[in-house]
């Protein structure tokens, strides 16, 4: 099958502010994130990529959009690439959502974690979250092998907890490993489906050394050992 290369979206307004974004509009990059999507471009512009899939939301496209001018292909926007529905935590910030109950429950039992209903915004599972995006990923790959043949690349830009649900099923581990997986902003993971398998190629490709890849593992705002909800802003515990 065709080879998937996940990009998580540049460094956003809402990760230099600790805000769990979701779906929130108008999420624009910084300038931190406007030179990652370039870094991005400028990385995977010598590769032979056949299409460019993103979320509909404007940090992955605004992310996708100097690869794609690089590449000379269109920006196809898919929902089912977007980031999770976090409901009624839609807009909260990271500190406060830690001291919530339901933080324990993402952090220790992902399969299980549901966010709060909202007027204002849409509620999903993270089981429902990982059903969905892990699908569209293999859909498009499904659609790219078919029109390009096996040895075909394709960029799918998307969120941080969606990248990782995709990541956890290629390795085989679930949403029992959601947490285990850490994907920064501007960053490259890659993929590749086989008949029998997926296999996880590379993950997080970003860090120009180890010395930046570690110094990316912020603290969380809950306890020592948790996994940033929403992915996570890719710097030490600053939050920025």
């Amino acid at each position: 099958m065709a080879v998937c290369l996940l990009v998580r979206h540049g460094h956003s307004s809402a990760n230099a502010d600790g805000v769990l974004a979701g779906w929130t509009p108008g999420v624009a990059l910084t300038d931190r994130g406007v030179a990652q999507a370039a870094a991005v471009a400028a990385d995977l512009a010598g590769l032979p990529v056949t299409r460019i899939v993103s979320s509909p939301l404007d940090r992955c496209r605004d992310t996708a959009g100097p690869l794609a001018a690089a590449l000379g292909l269109p920006i196809e926007t898919d929902d089912d690439l977007g980031e999770c529905h976090y409901g009624g935590w839609t807009g909260g910030r990271l500190a406060d959502l830690a001291k919530d109950p339901l933080w324990r429950v993402v952090q220790d039992d992902p399969a299980s974690a549901r966010f709060p209903d909202s007027a204002a915004y849409r509620a999903e599972s993270l089981a429902q979250m990982a059903a969905r995006v892990v699908n569209a990923v293999r859909r498009l790959d499904d659609e790219v092998t078919a029109e390009h043949g096996t040895d075909a690349v394709w960029v799918a830009v998307s969120h941080g907890d969606p990248i990782k649900s995709v990541l956890a099923d290629a390795a085989g581990a679930g949403l029992a490993g959601l947490q285990r997986i850490h994907v920064d902003p501007g960053s490259v993971s890659v993929i590749r489906r086989t008949d029998g398998r997926s296999l996880v190629v590379t993950t997080n490709r970003r860090a120009a050394s180890l010395s930046e890849s570690l110094g990316s593992l912020e603290q969380a705002r809950g306890r020592p050992g948790d996994a940033p909800v929403g992915g996570g802003s890719g710097s030490a515990a600053s939050g920025e």
